[in-house]
């Protein structure tokens, strides 16, 4: 773990040299691909610390820039191969051969609510990879974090698209189960909590934890119990193979599709017969972007236009991670603060957004925050990164994702 360097400074002097840095040239990369005040661990890829004052005391921020102009670097999701699992930043980071990464959306982190339900460790957001959708957003009322800022939701994403700008964006779940004559809606894919009444689907992708948790709580309360009303089909080829009353769990097979169903869901599943041709179709459909998403990630806005988001806290402060969008998209800005004991008071979430703002940015994205927060970066020709920042919790706490930033040179 990198120690911070350097002593203490007042907040007026860390002012002004925080200023300095953020009214630096952010928007061209200088001559060897590092902005001014950053030390550059890739062609487009770059890195720095310094001190924010705040209100409740001095945070210490790492940030890492990113041109996505350069043709050599790209951004992606680290994950650990499945929905319902943890990693990590720095064993991604490695695993997947990135330069640098920052964790990523809030996720499913406990059951205390419902004796005997395990927590999948999923996270709460839309998630896309290399291209390919993974999972859906779980509704507003099941998801673990901070409360939502007024006019955002769980389906909320920063993304990067196809062509290779970043953006904020919102993706729902556009889907059907059909067999003949009857076509039902599709509530979710590879959640941990479905809309009540619905049907949601699970693939491969999701892992082996059980699928008892997506039937628990409502909309509106994550603790609500469980559905005692549920039915679970498993179709194979297109074709139903089995059924049960109870979720069940295991590995997926790719040519598996597992249809949970609660309440009225269950109800319409239960109907479904062994032999059965049952089709199941799923997209994500972005709310503004025309661009297909190459990566998106969940978590929440904080700053649209330069302007920050009404209603955002600005009372509690904690160590937080945050990412940010400028130059019409071409740069991605991945802050995380550091949690050692003399910074962890941190920032409010309006701390937040003033701060990605000062640094450039014209749209940014809260991710997970408190002993989630961290940042590994390699050295320039180390073949394994470094956590950059103190976490919290004293050590890495293994997460569900987080956004990885790569380099062909």
């Amino acid at each position: 773990m990198t120690r911070r360097t350097g002593p203490l400074r007042t907040a007026l002097t860390v002012f002004a040299a925080w200023s300095a840095l953020a009214g630096a040239a952010l928007v061209g990369a200088a001559p060897a691909g590092a902005a001014p005040g950053f030390s550059r661990l890739a062609p487009g890829v770059s890195y720095t610390e310094f001190d924010i004052p705040a209100a409740k005391g001095v945070a210490h921020a790492h940030v890492i820039s990113v041109d996505l102009r350069d043709p050599r670097v790209s951004v992606d999701l680290l994950h650990p191969g499945a929905v319902a699992a943890r990693s990590t930043v720095s064993g991604l980071t490695d695993a997947q051969g990135a330069v640098a990464g920052v964790n990523g959306d809030f996720f499913n982190i406990t059951e205390s609510q419902h004796p005997g339900v395990e927590a999948t460790g999923a996270s709460v957001g839309p998630a896309v990879a290399d291209g390919q959708t993974l999972k859906a957003a779980v509704p507003d009322g099941q998801r673990f974090g901070p409360a939502l800022p007024p006019g955002t939701s769980t389906e909320d994403v920063l993304g990067v698209g196809t062509d290779h700008r970043a953006r904020l964006d919102s993706l729902s779940l556009d889907g059907s189960v059909e067999t003949d004559g009857t076509r039902l809606p599709l509530g979710g894919l590879n959640q941990y909590a479905l809309p009540v009444g619905s049907v949601g689907m699970f693939t491969s992708d999701w892992g082996r934890a059980s699928r008892v948790r997506a039937t628990c709580g409502t909309d509106t309360d994550r603790a609500a119990p469980c559905s005692t009303d549920t039915h679970e089909v498993t179709v194979q080829d297109g074709e139903v193979v089995s059924s049960a009353d109870t979720p069940g769990s295991g590995t997926i097979a790719s040519d598996t599709t597992v249809l949970v169903g609660r309440e009225a869901g269950a109800q319409q599943l239960r109907k479904l017969s062994v032999g059965e041709r049952v089709v199941v179709r799923h997209r994500l459909v972005a709310a503004t972007s025309k661009t297909p998403y190459h990566f998106a990630i969940g978590g929440y806005p904080v700053l649209r236009g330069g302007q920050p988001l009404a209603g955002l806290d600005n009372v509690t402060a904690a160590v937080r991670t945050a990412a940010g969008v400028s130059d019409g998209g071409t740069r991605l800005l991945l802050l995380a603060l550091d949690g050692a004991p003399e910074f962890r008071a941190g920032l409010t979430i309006a701390e937040v957004a003033a701060a990605m703002k000062k640094l450039g940015s014209r749209d940014a994205f809260s991710l997970d925050g408190g002993g989630s927060t961290t940042l590994a970066a390699r050295e320039p020709g180390s073949a394994t990164a470094t956590v950059r920042n103190h976490p919290s919790g004293g050590a890495e706490r293994p997460v569900p994702n987080g956004i990885g930033v790569f380099s062909a040179a």
